[in-house]
């Protein structure tokens, strides 16, 4: 599949993704989240990789989240029962990606706010350098999300800190508190997560394969029950505020 917003490719058993909208700091609209979905369900049935990499095009983001252009001229264009749909199509590609089989590593080359922050932490692990920062910005937009991932990898205190306070989280403390797992220079970053996912890719596939499953198996509450809980609670309970009313400040100013 030719693929507009993400740039893809096999290195010594790697696949890797990234988010290719730089212009836009890699913000996620539909046609992007979807090709990210199909880029790694295609990685995961592709015999030859045995381990994947998401990262963000240039050096100032991962990915800023959310289009937030796109989110408010779809509030204003199409149905709720529309945009229902669309929120449960992008809550499943996210689970689905969190589920991999196959291990997937944030190559995080700088900001993960909002929606890329949703993202990161969906993901096995990530290995961050002195550009990368989060920002878990839910709450401050009258929405939910986080609730099932980011508990599982940093603890449930600073998970209620980081998901209540929707403050920046810099490299270096997220290299304390577990966001990430190694923190090394730029220059430095792709060498070090190559080292790492080719090492996973080199190792036994059913191994890691069986001890993710495994993993996710002994949680508390297994991965899809999480994850049911937050699509039903955003779904019934709360529904997320729409564009214009949860980002005012960013569209008053052009979103510069």
């Amino acid at each position: 599949m030719a693929y507009e917003h993400i740039l893809t490719r096999i290195e010594s058993g790697v696949g890797l993704i990234t988010l290719n909208r730089p212009e836009v700091l890699n913000a996620m609209n539909r046609k992007l989240s979807s090709e990210l979905h199909d880029a790694v369900t295609t990685l995961n049935e592709d015999t030859n990789v045995g381990c994947l990499v998401i990262t963000g095009s240039g050096e100032k983001a991962f990915t800023a989240g959310g289009d937030i252009h796109e989110q408010r001229e779809n509030d204003q264009l199409y149905t709720q029962e529309q945009l229902d749909e669309w929120s449960t199509e992008r809550q499943k590609g996210s689970y689905e990606i969190s589920a991999s089989p196959k291990p997937v590593i944030g190559m995080i080359n700088g900001l993960a706010y909002g929606g890329g922050a949703v993202l990161s932490s969906s993901l096995d692990f990530r290995i961050g350098c002195e550009n990368s920062s989060f920002r878990f910005l839910a709450a401050a937009y009258g929405r939910i999300n986080c609730s099932w991932t980011l508990p599982n990898q940093v603890g449930w205190p600073m998970a209620k800190e980081l998901l209540f306070t929707g403050r920046v989280v810099a490299a270096e403390e997220a290299y304390r508190i577990g966001l990430i797992n190694h923190l090394v220079p730029s220059n430095q970053l792709l060498n070090k997560t190559m080292e790492i996912a080719t090492s996973i890719a080199n190792n036994h596939r059913e191994s890691v394969i069986g001890i993710k499953e495994l993993m996710l198996q002994g949680l508390g509450e297994n991965l899809k029950t999480q994850w049911e809980n937050e699509t039903y609670f955003t779904a019934n309970v709360m529904r997320g505020a729409k564009a214009e009313d949860a980002f005012p400040e960013f569209i008053a100013r052009k979103g510069r």
